[in-house]
């Protein structure tokens, strides 16, 4: 029988005034070829909660620096099974919405595993998103995007 890792996240919807959400393009070193889109964010540090661990991959994946303050309560909560590197994960994590006006992404603080696994980041919309043929995670990303920005993007936009 295959040993499961149990692990928590935090991750981020980092949303732009379109409305956009970023996301980082990777994929699994044991897996070479298989690629898929995802939001910032990754496992807790010893001692790290899981806003602190969000906090900490943001500044790492995209160089934006947040407080634990500004990202507030989860927006969202899941648990999700995953096999990366030929380990199998049950990842329980948190998801905590941040808005920013615009932001040009710098990577240079990725870690040595950050740099080995994502090769790109775009802003995406809601509709680009269902429109894509693409993996993309969470898979029900579009529809969380619009019910958490539906009061926050101005009409027309």
């Amino acid at each position: 029988m295959t040993e499961v890792i149990d692990r928590r996240a935090g991750r981020i919807l980092l949303v732009d005034l379109a409305g956009r959400v970023l996301l980082l393009h990777g994929g699994d070193p044991g897996r070479p070829g298989l690629r898929w889109w995802f939001t910032p964010g990754g496992g807790l540090d010893e001692g790290e909660t899981p806003v602190e661990a969000a906090c900490r991959e943001l500044l790492e994946e995209t160089g934006l620096r947040a407080s634990p303050a500004e990202l507030g309560e989860p927006v969202r909560h899941e648990v999700t099974e995953f096999t990366y590197d030929g380990r199998d994960y049950r990842q329980e994590q948190d998801f905590y919405l941040l808005r920013v006006a615009d932001w040009q992404v710098d990577t240079a603080g990725m870690d040595e595993e950050e740099r080995r696994t994502i090769t790109e980041h775009r802003w995406w919309s809601a509709a680009e998103i269902e429109a894509s043929s693409e993996e993309i995670f969470p898979v029900d990303l579009a529809a969380l995007l619009r019910r958490l920005t539906v009061d926050a993007v101005p009409e027309g936009s």
